[in-house]
């Protein structure tokens, strides 16, 4: 085959490849529009699009009447703050004793750990519930969070980059005296800052947008995060006004949308230096 043949097909190949990314891109984008274009413009515009129709905010602020919104997105911050404090604890010393201790059974228990990567949260929604209830919090903040708090993929990902950390600095810590949890706090907490960054991130985001073990164990409005109340506001029995509907959705997703932008290279960043694919 001949070189120009040779050029000839990757230039095929990469413009397909181009256009293919190119069309899953505007499938993925669609709905977003949608919601834009639907949420800023009357009801009568939400299936029909017209340059000329006029831009409101009105449908935001009947969104923002029409349901507690302000009660759900104070539960979310709660939840998401708690339930990311807690992970931060426990993963960081987890992950710190199987990268740097030795203990009987350390492999057999890292197993574990990872065969937990591999069990959808969604299977264990009966026997959480049963806990909760039988703890006694159920409808609570603390018991949509609280199954969350242990997070596997946070001690293989933090154990990961402890493993990184140099002998020589835990050593020459050890050797000024530090205890194992200063060194802990002193040199591999600071050299894990990225890893830490990329883990909060996708800590907030699934938790922001958690659904279905909020919506079974939450039944009140003092509990209900914004995922579980905007489903509420959307349910058939509220009408479907798909102009509100969308300006809620906005409502709940643009903490989320807002930070992205504000922090996307941050957050491109984080998640490369982690090591994470």
């Amino acid at each position: 085959m001949s070189g120009t043949t040779v050029y000839a097909s990757r230039g095929v190949s990469h413009a397909l490849e181009t256009a293919g990314a190119w069309a899953l891109g505007l499938v993925w984008v669609l709905p977003l529009v949608y919601a834009f274009w639907t949420a800023f413009h009357p009801a009568e515009f939400s299936t029909r699009f017209v340059l000329g129709a006029p831009l409101t905010l009105e449908n935001f602020v009947r969104a923002w009447e029409a349901a507690p919104f302000a009660r759900y997105f104070v539960n979310t911050a709660i939840l998401v703050t708690m339930v990311l404090a807690a992970q931060l604890v426990l993963v960081t010393l987890a992950a710190y004793a199987f990268a740097r201790f030795e203990f009987p059974g350390r492999g057999v228990l890292f197993a574990l750990v990872l065969v937990q990567l591999m069990i959808m949260p969604d299977v264990l929604i009966v026997e959480n519930y049963r806990t909760m209830a039988f703890l006694g919090i159920r409808d609570t903040i603390l018991a949509i969070g609280l199954p969350y708090m242990a997070s596997a993929f946070g001690i293989f990902l933090l154990r990961q980059t402890f493993k990184t950390v140099p002998r020589e600095l835990d050593d020459a810590a050890r050797v000024e005296g530090c205890t194992p949890l200063q060194v802990l706090w002193k040199v591999y907490v600071p050299l894990a800052r990225p890893t830490y960054l990329a883990y909060a991130l996708v800590s907030v985001s699934y938790h922001w947008n958690n659904f279905l073990w909020p919506l079974i164990i939450t039944n009140s409005v003092e509990s209900r995060p914004v995922t579980v109340g905007l489903q509420v506001f959307s349910a058939t029995d509220q009408g479907l006004d798909w102009s509100i509907i969308t300006a809620a959705t906005l409502l709940s997703t643009a903490p989320l949308l807002i930070a992205f932008l504000l922090f996307q290279k941050q957050f491109v960043q984080s998640f490369m230096r982690a090591g994470i694919r």
